[in-house]
């Protein structure tokens, strides 16, 4: 008969921390990913999911009550991420078109 030990291994305060990190990053996409599918646009492609992901949060914050902004900017960028998904999804535009049109350039 064998008497095996059963080794606890010890959690590190830098694994702990990690672990913290990657729960809230797979809840946000997770949130992300259930906005989109409640926009209709569960099946857009990554690349352009990733272009539009702040949006899309920002969409989630609002709808939470987490803000609320009468910005004329903002609501400008929502039309224009609404006018090429939607022209994607129809068929008006290409991938590549929508998410240079999309893409923030960043200073």
């Amino acid at each position: 008969m064998m008497n095996a030990a059963i080794k606890k291994t010890q959690v590190t305060p830098e694994d702990q921390v990690l672990n913290l990190i990657f729960h809230k990053a797979e809840a946000e996409y997770r949130e992300v990913e259930e906005m989109l599918a409640l926009l209709g646009w569960g099946e857009l492609p990554d690349e352009l999911k990733m272009v539009i992901e702040e949006d899309v949060k920002g969409y989630i914050d609002e709808l939470k009550g987490q803000f609320c902004t009468n910005s004329e900017w903002v609501q400008r960028r929502r039309e224009s991420v609404d006018f090429w998904v939607n022209s994607y999804m129809d068929g008006i535009c290409s991938m590549e078109t929508a998410v240079s049109s999309l893409r923030v350039n960043r200073l």
